[in-house]
């Protein structure tokens, strides 16, 4: 920190003795903070560049500007904290703010209040969020940050070394169908270590929690000690893959200086499936008496009438449940004939189901758009069996066909019961899809000899 103390004489009506000290202040990340002639700090900022991002401060610009107008007129001194990165900057920034307020802090900031950085303390797999209005119980809070973009940007950042969730799922650890669940993008990118689909445990997912804390409380250092012991712990035992993943999360701390502009790490929203809303959902927009438990996806796949398959899912409570997947090959239809491939496909599964006196589920969803859903109430009619709840979901426009409805519905795109009939109609292309492809291989490998 400078230790040039701020300036006694108030006849001192200018900047210019702030403004010859910045020219010394290294190039580095740090924060700033700028006093007035009695010597409070009346604005603190975080900068990538110190020397750079407080020298714009005496420019003519930012006399010029609105926000920074009355600002300029009453520095008299400035100091500074380096910093070994923009998020430890950023970090930094946001305890310095709620430590001293500054009267500027509050007087720049948008209409909107300071955002905050918030993790869920009362869940069994606890979540991170960017937001502006927390929670007052069973969360902890770390902020205000005067910059929302670079939080968002840190979150991202952050998330590469801890995993974390951001989404809004009830996970139960205790429920083992969410091990039927199919993660988001945010896992196949190994942005998240996907407790969505237990696939990491309670305690070890709050491990990462508690090391994420431990850093935004400025304990980096000591987390460093902590992992390296842990990794040596592992390596030692022989648990090379645990010891390896240490190894990454370390060298990621380690390099937070080399993650660049924050602002490139924004994530982009990823809208969640949030099964409980979804259901909920369909009830009131199907108007069905109940709240479905579980919904089949049938899809159809071909390629120009050759090997036609068809792939149906089962959901229950709005999650995948892989024990109740069928493959189909379809059998007594020749050449390019989705509709006719679907009756065949719904008189075998539900004339099955009623012979044996097994239960229908509560919603059956075809993928395809009207032909599909007249195609699949024909099979019903030909057994007469009376149908579940049928609906039929086209890709291009996503309207939903609903039998007993002439015209389509037109849902929100931010519709939870829309993402869960998306996510289901996704997953029994994705399974007709495969099964199809397993057909092709077979019939283009060499006979053995």
């Amino acid at each position: 920190m400078s230790k040039v103390a701020p300036g006694s004489d108030d006849s001192v009506t200018d900047n210019s003795a702030a403004a010859e000290k910045v020219r010394s202040f290294p190039q580095s990340p740090g924060v700033y903070l700028m006093k007035d002639a009695a010597g409070r700090v009346i604005y603190v900022g975080k900068a990538k560049n110190l020397r750079s991002r407080a020298g714009s401060y005496f420019l003519k610009a930012a006399a010029d500007q609105r926000r920074t107008a009355q600002l300029v007129t009453e520095i008299r001194d400035i100091e500074y904290l380096e910093a070994e990165s923009e998020i430890d900057a950023l970090l930094i920034e946001a305890r310095l703010i709620k430590d001293i307020q500054p009267k500027f802090n509050r007087d720049l900031r948008d209409d909107k209040s300071f955002p905050y950085l918030e993790i869920t303390t009362r869940e069994d797999f606890p979540r991170v969020r960017f937001t502006r209005e927390p929670r007052s119980r069973g969360t902890r809070l770390f902020g205000p940050f005067a910059n929302p973009a670079s939080l968002r940007g840190a979150i991202g950042v952050l998330q590469k070394i801890f995993k974390f969730r951001t989404c809004t799922l009830d996970i139960d650890a205790g429920d083992d169908r969410w091990r039927w669940f199919r993660p988001c993008l945010l896992a196949s990118i190994e942005l998240c270590s996907a407790p969505c689909n237990l696939r990491i445990s309670k305690d070890d997912y709050r491990k990462d929690i508690r090391r994420l804390g431990q850093f935004l409380k400025g304990n980096k250092k000591k987390l460093l000690k902590e992992l390296h012991r842990e990794m040596e712990e592992a390596a030692g035992a022989r648990r090379f893959e645990e010891a390896a993943r240490l190894r990454d999360e370390i060298q990621l701390l380690e390099t937070l200086d080399q993650r660049g502009d924050l602002d490139t790490h924004v994530q982009p929203e990823v809208f969640p499936i949030d099964p409980k809303k979804g259901l909920a959902g369909l009830r009131k927009i199907l108007k069905l008496p109940e709240q479905p438990r579980t919904i089949e996806g049938i899809d159809i796949a071909h390629l120009a009438g050759q090997e036609t398959v068809s792939g149906l899912v089962q959901f229950l409570d709005g999650l995948p449940f892989k024990p109740g997947y069928k493959r189909f090959r379809i059998r007594t239809v020749e050449g390019v004939d989705d509709y006719a491939a679907i009756r065949e496909v719904v008189m075998r599964r539900f004339g099955r189901l009623h012979e044996e006196g097994e239960v229908f589920p509560d919603l059956l969803l075809i993928d395809g758009g009207k032909g599909q859903l007249h195609a699949t109430l024909q099979a019903f009619e030909l057994m007469q069996i009376e149908p579940p709840m049928v609906v039929s979901l086209a890709k291009r426009e996503e309207e939903l066909f609903v039998m007993g409805i002439d015209e389509p519905l037109r849902l929100s795109r931010h519709s939870y019961a829309l993402r869960l009939l998306q996510y289901v109609r996704d997953e029994s292309h994705r399974f007709s899809q495969h099964y199809h492809h397993i057909l092709r291989r077979r019939k283009t490998l060499p006979e053995e000899s």
